[in-house]
């Protein structure tokens, strides 16, 4: 018997004793299982970084970045004197080696703010049969990648309900730092954005499977979006979540919740879940179009790049044909092939 429980047992044998007991042996499990999950996710890292280093070099080769001139600190480059520029922009001692007149400009500097979540509850360890990719595997290489592609801009970076968000290129190793710490310290990841207070006109990227209901969803964004924060949402799905691909008596359990539930025929329910999982996900799209907030989906079967791609585009402020594709697929998958997925 653990020491928890020993201490507990000796004040007694009654009904709330063993209540006492049964729910100090629930929470040392808790912490248990949780101190198992951080180790995992610390291992587990690095090889995520890796990754998610790949698929942000895959998506930035093309892309040029936004450097130009602008307001700021920074010596950008020197250009002729033209026709409205003031005598003080002149750069003298540049002009005095050419019989012409330079102007120094500065590089422009108007770091953004983006805060970036995922969604690393016990629901996101899963994969079905259709992929070896979890759904909080693909989270945290798409979390890390953005997070990269930003610091690349010249961005601020920081974790939604984290350290204060920063400068260079380093970012993404403190995001790393930050999620392993936080997961060291035994505390527990919810389905739902932590509340934060963010600056006007900062970014949020979330990153979830947003199967939560629908109305605790709305609430949970109101919060975000009513402090002026333009936001992203990335919902993150294993192919067989979209599909129910399953044959004849099938048993389901909650990663969360531990319920389980026995179908004799799983068949026989994947039109009503399709249907549903359609009407939770117009939902969601829906109230992300009121508040102004782009809405993607990704499935683990598909290569990272895809979604990276589009988000980084929506990011950007820039019309992308791909990631139009990515949102023209909000449709009942009952009504198409059902292929296993993808965007």
């Amino acid at each position: 018997m653990s020491p928890t429980l020993s201490s507990v047992w000796r004040h007694g044998s009654s009904e709330a004793v063993l209540a006492r007991a049964k729910s100090a042996a629930s929470s040392f499990e808790t912490v248990m299982g949780l101190e198992s999950e951080a180790h995992w996710l610390v291992e587990q890292l690095p090889d995520l970084l890796v990754e998610a280093k790949r698929v942000s070099h895959t998506v930035a080769h093309g892309i040029h970045g936004r450097r130009r001139a602008g307001p700021g600190e920074t010596f950008w480059q020197f250009r002729p004197f033209q026709q409205g520029d003031s005598a003080g922009q002149i750069d003298w001692r540049r002009s005095a080696g050419s019989d012409h007149l330079f102007v120094r400009e500065q590089e422009w500097e108007a770091a953004h703010t983006v805060w970036l979540w995922a969604d690393l509850s016990p629901s996101m360890d899963f994969h079905s049969h259709l992929t070896q990719v979890t759904k909080r595997a693909r989270a945290l290489v798409l979390f890390f990648a953005i997070g990269e592609l930003l610091a690349r801009g010249g961005e601020r970076v920081g974790l939604l309900g984290g350290a204060p968000a920063r400068l260079g290129r380093n970012v993404v190793q403190r995001l790393v730092e930050e999620i392993a710490n936080r997961h060291m310290s035994a505390s527990a990841e919810t389905s739902l954005p932590p509340e934060a207070h963010l600056s006007r006109f900062s970014e949020c990227v979330l990153v979830s499977d947003f199967l939560e209901p629908i109305e605790d969803l709305k609430e949970s964004l109101n919060r975000l979006a009513g402090q002026g924060v333009g936001g992203h949402l990335v919902q993150i799905l294993d192919p067989a979540e979209e599909t129910l691909p399953y044959e004849g008596r099938t048993e389901f359990f909650s990663l969360e919740s531990k319920e389980t539930m026995l179908a004799n025929r799983a068949e026989a329910l994947r039109e009503a879940y399709t249907e549903r999982l359609f009407e939770h996900r117009e939902a969601l799209a829906d109230h992300a179009r009121q508040l102004d907030w782009s809405f993607l989906v990704h499935h683990t079967d598909r290569p990272g790049e895809e979604v990276l791609l589009a988000l980084h585009a929506r990011l950007s402020g820039r019309p992308d044909d791909q990631a139009g594709a990515v949102t023209s697929q909000h449709e009942n998958p009952m009504r198409r092939t059902a292929s296993g997925g993808g965007l």
